[in-house]
């Protein structure tokens, strides 16, 4: 089909990698206990827009080189790393009130701000690039292997697979938020808790 071989075992360990708590895991239950449906559900059409861009970079060939110069890997994790890291000290020194009603532009705002810290997060972590250069082509057929189009079709398959589990996981995890915002202090926590994972990711993978 296409030059793609094996597509249910493609989608079965797609969903099962998916499924295995990480960084995009981490970052989605964050939006969504921290800041409701909304935030998880927009934070995880961003990470899934990185998968799509991963996808895109390994498609033309732009992966192969990242993964064979170590200064282009280099920069693009250390990048990553950072940019984590200053999502985690901006949300560790965040003392303001986590749950308030927002304005109908402070919503807007705050969506857009979720969709691309979630984009950012996936797309700037080079191990993804790496993973999908190592793992699409067991799927492709051999003498398809220079054809872009398995290469999109295996990623944008992926993404979807993706947005499906992290709105489900949004859709249990937004529930925890209800409790929580009984809690005046329970913002002020969840941001230096949250602020402190991200940290350690950030720090992960830079010394990953």
């Amino acid at each position: 089909m296409l030059g793609i071989e094996n597509f249910i075992t493609f989608i079965v360990t797609a969903l099962l990698f998916i499924m295995t708590p990480g960084i995009d895991t981490v970052f989605v239950l964050n939006k969504s206990i921290g800041q409701g449906r909304k935030s998880g559900i927009v934070s995880a059409m961003g990470i899934n827009t990185g998968i799509l861009t991963h996808t895109f970079l390994s498609a033309i060939g732009l992966t192969v080189l990242i993964a064979k110069s170590a200064i282009a890997f280099m920069v693009i994790k250390y990048i990553g790393a950072a940019y984590l890291v200053y999502i985690g000290v901006k949300k560790y020194t965040d003392s303001s009130v986590l749950f308030t009603e927002n304005t109908i532009s402070e919503v807007k705002n705050s969506s857009k701000n979720d969709f691309w810290s979630g984009f950012f997060t996936n797309s700037l972590n080079p191990k993804v690039a790496l993973f999908f250069l190592a793992f699409f082509p067991q799927f492709i057929t051999p003498s398809k292997l220079e054809d872009p189009i398995p290469f999109v079709l295996l990623g944008v398959t992926f993404a979807i697979i993706g947005v499906i589990w992290y709105v489900i996981l949004t859709l249990f995890a937004s529930t925890f938020s209800t409790k929580i915002k009984g809690n005046p202090n329970s913002g002020i926590w969840l941001n230096k808790i949250s602020g402190f994972v991200f940290v350690l990711m950030g720090l992960q993978i830079a010394f990953g």
